[in-house]
């Protein structure tokens, strides 16, 4: 029986990785599946920071998942799997259209993504991952804070400086209209908050 699978972690924990080796692994034994994406930090491509990439469809939130996939399985006369990498960025509806691609058409879906923002909260498309897969799974590669502890949270730093406030969706090392570097580091508990901390602590000095 087809499954939604979800697999999450925080950045560096290999979940592009782990998607592409599903995908490798069925092209290679000869069944059809489709490699999608969002903001990856490639264009038109799932990319892992090891060096692996493979090509993608690249969609944004408009894209009706159930009918994209479905031509797709038409083309292919039997697609197998669905491969969704930073699934985070999917609206809550895009998810529920791959719950039914699983349901209706018998077709298994693995998403990755990572479970909270920099803002320490719960993605809206994670949120519904975790509502409505057959499975979740915490990947068990454990990426780092500065200090060593183990991380838990994926922090944004505007021109070196943590911040807790912004767009959701925003790719790391771009520029906005006021040239800033956006870039973003792993922080284990303690020190994500410490930095939301002082953030607090420095807005309180600006009103003197």
């Amino acid at each position: 029986m087809a499954e939604l699978r979800f697999f999450y972690g925080t950045m560096g924990s290999g979940k592009s990785t782990q998607a592409l080796q599903i995908h490798h692994n069925l092209t290679k034994s000869g069944l059809p599946c489709m490699l999608i994406t969002q903001l990856d930090r490639s264009d038109g491509v799932v990319s892992s920071r090891l060096g692996v990439s493979a090509a993608a469809v690249i969609i944004d939130g408009t894209v009706d998942l159930q009918r994209l996939i479905y031509q797709r399985h038409l083309e292919c006369q039997g697609l197998h799997a669905v491969i969704c990498d930073e699934a985070q960025f999917y609206e809550p509806g895009q998810i529920d259209q791959l719950a039914r691609v699983v349901d209706d058409l018998a077709i298994e879906v693995y998403a990755f993504g990572l479970l909270t923002s920099f803002q320490g909260e719960l993605f809206p498309g994670t949120r519904r991952l975790l509502e409505v897969a057959d499975r979740r799974m915490e990947l068990q590669v454990e990426a780092r804070c500065w200090c060593g502890a183990r991380a838990t949270h994926n922090a944004r730093l505007v021109n070196g400086a943590q911040v807790y406030h912004g767009d959701l969706k925003v790719v790391g090392d771009a520029g906005d209209e006021t040239d800033a570097v956006v870039t973003y580091d792993l922080r284990c508990r303690r020190h994500w908050l410490a930095g939301k901390e002082e953030s607090t602590q420095d807005a309180l000095f600006d009103d003197y």
